[in-house]
């Protein structure tokens, strides 16, 4: 007889140790499922649009949920990074990102795995200042920053981000 069937009490740990090896792309899953909704908005004649919360503090493994709440407007949700035609503004070893135009009550989706702080913009609406900032915090807070001028951004864009210790501090900004 084997070991496993003579010892009921190693057949149990055995077990549990198997549901729970089951259980881990769930978890994760459920991680990623315990992230933030941004909404994509703006007033009704267009004359200011946003992001709602523009500035967010996640772990890594969290997920970010835009949706565009705009029924008047297209809104986008793009990295600031090179493929993107701008200057890079996440971190290093992030995947670039864009969304593409969203429709009203459309949504789009990424996971933040990469510790760091990241940049980001609506194409359309870039010029008005509607951008955000994600601070994923893993083991040690990021230490990057970006220039608060640059040539390759408008001014609206630059004034409102809000700051990395803000974020940090209080986990939103609005």
């Amino acid at each position: 007889m084997s070991a496993f069937a003579c010892n009921p009490r190693r057949r149990k740990v055995l077990l549990a140790g198997g549901s729970l090896l089951m259980l881990a792309p769930i978890v994760h899953r459920a991680r990623a499922a315990e992230g933030v909704v941004i909404d994509m908005a703006g007033t009704a004649s267009g004359a200011h649009v946003w992001f709602r919360p523009r500035g967010v503090r996640l772990r890594p493994g969290q997920a970010v949920r835009w949706v565009n709440r705009d029924a008047g407007n297209v809104h986008t949700v793009t990295a600031y990074h090179p493929d993107n035609g701008k200057p890079q503004r996440i971190p290093v070893q992030a995947a670039s990102w864009n969304s593409g135009y969203l429709m009203p009550e459309t949504d789009f989706v990424m996971v933040f795995d990469v510790p760091g702080v990241y940049d980001y913009f609506c194409i359309p609406h870039e010029q008005a200042g509607m951008v955000g900032r994600i601070v994923v915090v893993g083991e040690r807070l990021p230490d990057q920053t970006y220039p608060d001028t640059d040539a390759a951004l408008p001014q609206q864009a630059l004034a409102a981000f809000p700051s990395v210790d803000d974020i940090i501090q209080h986990g939103r900004v609005n």
